[in-house]
């Protein structure tokens, strides 16, 4: 078995690089991984990637498996699916996620991995830490029968949150997007779609997750009197501006902060109950929208700095790491 694997470190800001690291033998109540796919956290990711973490933030930013810190060098990175190659009676052979940092091989707990459930490709199983927000940002929202709702920002989390609510009955759901192309992801999901100068106002919840100034105030713009803005939008070192004149307390209006650090207390779940949700939800090949880009782990340097400098544009990017016979390839 070997004991060295490659990993993607981020040696300074704009810089990543591949490296060699060390694998040490797993203990009782360890499994070993190899690596299948990796997804890329487009905002979080390209955010470490420039060295735009706030020093105020570098504790509460550390992945579960970081190694150094922030801004560099540091190996980051949470969306990892394998199969389990030592381990336990029962977990050898087993497609497991686990929120990992880009890497061919590793050795964690058992408690550390969820297994992927059959239905779900492993492929897609990359999503899984989105969706995870997700369903975090539904346990805060509450949204209700009937609800008028607006997602603003049409990124990998806001249109995960909006396939989400699709299943609510009777809701009027609109992914609300700069880019007009998006209304074919959108139709994808199953919801509507409109630019921010069309999008349907008199909304009950607006979910806003597009990480600039103008989606918060535009979702403000959207509510009906008493609504509420739930932000998901992490801005890093960027200090936004928030509409707070006019009519943000005649009309009675909440913002109120989602973070998938912490379980929504209006749900008695563990961390793994909530991930093991997420992952049975990706069941759900509309999923499969979200991915629209992937490459070879070796490229995962220039992959990081073009999406970071814009050139590279899209939803979750997936890395494959050349799956062993036996497990399911992208559109496979």
């Amino acid at each position: 078995m070997e004991r060295d694997a490659r990993a993607f470190w981020l040696a300074s800001p704009g810089r990543g690089e591949i490296r060699t690291v060390a694998v040490p033998p797993p203990c009782d109540g360890d499994v070993r991984v190899r690596a299948l796919y990796s997804g890329v956290s487009r905002g979080t990711e390209t955010l470490v990637f420039r060295g735009g973490v706030p020093e105020s933030q570098h504790e509460v930013m550390r992945a579960p498996f970081q190694e150094g810190g922030f801004p560099a060098p540091v190996k980051y990175g949470y969306l990892s699916v394998g199969v389990v190659e030592e381990g336990p009676p029962g977990w050898p052979g087993r497609t497991v996620f686990c929120l990992y940092p880009h890497q061919t091989r590793y050795v964690v707990p058992v408690g550390a991995v969820i297994p992927v459930p059959p239905g779900v490709p492993a492929a897609r199983a990359v999503l899984a830490g989105t969706v995870e927000t997700a369903v975090n940002a539904l346990w805060d929202a509450a949204p209700l029968v009937g609800d008028r709702i607006a997602v603003v920002g049409a990124g990998m989390v806001g249109c995960s949150v909006a396939r989400l609510l699709a299943g609510v009955p009777g809701a009027r759901v609109q992914l609300v997007d700069v880019d007009p192309s998006r209304a074919a992801l959108a139709a994808a999901l199953g919801v509507g779609f409109a630019t921010p100068d069309r999008a349907e106002g008199e909304c009950d919840l607006v979910v806003h997750a597009s990480a600039t100034e103008a989606g918060l105030t535009r979702s403000l713009e959207l509510l009906a009197a008493e609504g509420t803005v739930i932000e998901l939008s992490w801005y890093g070192d960027r200090r936004p501006a928030v509409p707070l004149g006019e009519a943000f307390h005649s009309r009675r209006l909440t913002i109120r902060a989602s973070q998938v650090g912490t379980v929504s207390p209006a749900r008695r779940r563990t961390y793994a109950e909530r991930l093991s949700l997420a992952l049975r939800l990706l069941a759900d090949p509309a999923f499969d929208a979200l991915v629209t880009s992937e490459s070879s782990f070796d490229e995962l340097p220039a992959v990081l700095s073009r999406m970071t400098s814009g050139d590279l544009p899209g939803l979750c990017h997936r890395v494959v790491y050349d799956p062993p016979e036996g497990h399911d390839r992208p559109g496979g």
